[in-house]
């Protein structure tokens, strides 16, 4: 062991290896026997690519750049694409990121578009396609931009030829909804095809405030007929609905205080646990029904495990398996479920539960009943594992004796410690949404810090999911308040108990992390820097106008009625409190970004640099929008924001490049990987 003072280790996860394995699988998908599913490809322009396993188990990159598979409905996405084996070989439709077209492909041949391109606003968009074979159509959700305004958009369930005669033809896509609800969901058909249920919505809620489930009559035509609401409501938050093999309807609602599952109305298995989640991407699936009447969930209270719920008994049995985290995508064939977990100690993998009764054979050998397996994206370690973190999971004590729940992920070297006495720095990481939370899985960002001698808490502060509605609940109306409060209280904790360093404390986040980050730095003493990655920092002016429309009303919940309120909008804003910002920040921004616009941190910095001297810099990537893809994009981030804790916390990191921090001026816009830190 050497000793060497804490965020000075040397470390094999390195910028570049962690950014080459940035992202995980999503939307897996069956196509016949196979499994499919998305995958990221950093250093193909962050593209992702649709990966194919075949019988064998070989797995297939099977679509080459540029393609990119890739929604943009609602901003966030939703599931990109569906396929089937149709005479007998493999149909796949998809929706392309660059121009939004769904396309028609199949092995061997070129992609080949159904949907037409529109000159209006953000154009025309494509989620949740799933196959009508008897029509010969894919039902899809369309949205539709009628002007230039993002809020000039309307959505509507749509049904899209697959002979490709709407490819230059608006008019040939036919409408199966009207637009009466802001906000849906793909359409589900019941075994007997005579009824489809989707999830509506409407501003100012956003989905996990409240949704109505829709049911509809299907007519011989493929008409929706006579859609009513059969759950949901203002105060009640279905999040997903699916039908049994017996066609009994199954959806998850917090009407309960927590995302439970009911069948046909009554609940299955009634816990103070979630069986769902907050729908920031359309087409996620936290539960799916088995044809040997077992129900597959995702559940628990924080980290979401992977189970086999019996409707019968209510009994629910875990995976076996080293998986503490399953994200909400589910695929079922007979009694076998495929999913995607990851754990502290390993990345996201496509997995494999059996529940029949005896094994179904895929590849040598088989696997028993009841066993869970990787069979696609397996992890496999890029460093020596005895430099990842151990979390502790743990609950903190904040303000009026509330509930906090965080990880703490300590330094940790397997040949390093620091002298004696010496206590680490901290940084508390703020999770985005605000409505979401901070996975349990391995996360090399988190292992680039603290492999080198950096302390990481992540919080998830109220508001956070996986706790009950009333934990959800926490931030309304209190957006920058208790957020603030919770990453103070959980940092002050770890310094007062002699955990952390009380001089050595940071915070950073993206999106609203970054906005919990800013507010933290504008209206707090607890951090020594902040980072502040492409966030909200304008309240007044990120709204209807100037942000996408799904969550262009979104403030009404978290802060409140702009009409009502003005005065908090302001009061709230680190953009009207820059001044007050006295220790240096990073600022990453994308400048494709229409979520979190660029203009917002050039106000912000203007009012910094009237305000003083503030060291700071101002990294701005072209080509990158809300959340970063590329690889160069994340390893000049990453190791820029470990240049900013080094030079604040006097440490001696080997091998990074210095970040020129400067005082009291706006820094300069970049390319994806590289950057201007300096500059008029």
């Amino acid at each position: 062991m050497q000793t060497v003072p804490y965020g000075s280790w040397p470390s094999p996860v390195e910028a570049a290896l962690t950014a080459a394995h940035d992202g995980r699988p999503e939307w897996v998908g069956l196509v016949g026997d196979e499994v499919w599913w998305t995958e990221p490809r950093p250093t193909e322009g962050g593209r992702r690519t649709l990966v194919r396993r075949h019988t064998g188990g070989a797995e297939e990159s099977v679509l080459p750049p540029p393609w990119n598979v890739r929604s943009r409905v609602v901003e966030y996405g939703g599931r990109p694409w569906a396929g089937q084996v149709r005479d007998g070989a493999p149909l796949v439709v998809f929706v392309n990121f660059a121009d939004q077209r769904l396309y028609r492909w199949r092995p061997g041949t070129a992609p080949r578009p159904l949907t037409p391109l529109s000159p209006v606003g953000g154009g025309l968009r494509w989620a949740e396609p799933r196959f009508r074979p008897e029509h010969d159509e894919v039902w899809c959700v369309l949205e539709e931009f009628t002007g230039d305004r993002p809020t000039d958009v309307r959505r509507v369930l749509a049904a899209v030829p697959m002979d490709g005669s709407a490819a230059e033809d608006r008019a040939a896509v036919r409408e199966l909804t009207d637009d009466r609800h802001r906000f849906v969901t793909g359409a589900r058909l019941s075994p007997d095809g005579r009824r489809a249920v989707w999830l509506a919505w409407d501003h100012p809620r956003m989905p996990w405030d409240g949704t109505e489930l829709v049911m509809a009559d299907v007519g011989g035509g493929g008409t929706l007929d006579r859609p009513r609401t059969v759950a949901g409501g203002p105060d009640e938050s279905v999040c997903q609905a699916e039908w049994a093999p017996d066609g009994a309807l199954l959806y998850s609602s917090d009407r309960g205080g927590w995302w439970n599952l009911y069948r046909d109305g009554e609940p299955l298995c009634p816990r103070e646990e979630e069986f769902g989640g907050p729908l920031w991407n359309l087409g996620r699936r936290w539960f799916a029904p088995l044809d040997n009447g077992l129900i597959a969930v995702v559940h628990g209270r924080g980290a979401g495990a992977l189970g086999t719920l019996d409707p019968e008994t209510g009994e629910i049995v875990d995976a076996d398996g080293p998986w503490t985290e399953f994200e909400p995508t589910l695929a079922t064939r007979g009694g076998r479920v495929f999913a995607v977990g990851a754990s502290p100690r390993s990345a996201y993998e496509v997995v494999e539960l059996d529940t029949s009764p005896r094994a179904a054979p895929d590849g040598p050998g088989g696997i028993p009943a009841g066993a869970a397996r990787v069979i696609g994206a397996a992890h496999d370690d890029p460093v020596d594992p005895t430099y990842y973190p151990e979390p502790q999971i743990r609950t903190f004590t904040g303000p009026d004796g509330r509930d906090i729940h965080a990880h703490i992920y300590p330094p940790h070297h397997p040949a390093c410690v620091a002298p004696g006495g010496e206590l680490p720095p901290y940084v508390v990481w703020a999770h985005g949404g605000p409505t979401g939370r901070a996975p349990l899985v391995l996360d090399l960002e988190i292992a680039y810090f603290t492999s080198r001698g950096i302390g990481v808490a992540e919080v998830d502060y109220g508001g956070s999911t996986g706790y009950g509605r009333e934990y959800r609940n926490r931030l309304r109306e209190q957006w920058g308040v208790v957020d603030v409060e919770d990453c103070a209280a959980v940092a002050l904790a770890l310094a007062e108990e002699g955990t952390a360093d009380r001089a050595r404390l940071a915070i950073r986040g993206g999106s609203a992390g970054g906005w919990t980050t800013a507010a933290s730095l504008t209206g707090t003493d607890v951090y020594a820097c902040g980072t502040i990655i492409y966030p909200v920092l304008d309240l007044a002016n990120w709204g209807a106008e100037a942000t996408h429309d799904f969550e262009s009303r979104y403030l009404e919940t978290l802060v409140g009625p702009y009409a009502e309120v003005p005065g908090r909008y302001a009061e709230r804003s680190p953009v009207e409190h820059a001044d007050r910002v006295t220790v240096p920040f990073l600022l990453l921004q994308g400048l494709d970004d229409v979520i979190c616009p660029p203009a917002q941190c050039e106000r912000f910095l203007e009012r910094v640099a009237a305000g003083g001297q503030v060291p700071h810099a101002y990294i701005a990537f072209e080509g990158e929008g809300h959340g970063f893809r590329r690889a160069e994009t994340m390893v000049r981030a990453l190791e820029a924001e470990l240049s900013l804790y080094a030079q604040v916390f006097r440490l001696r990191p080997p091998g990074v490049p210095t970040l020129e921090l400067t005082p009291g001026h706006r820094g300069g816009r970049a390319a994806a990987g590289t950057a201007d830190t300096g500059g008029p």
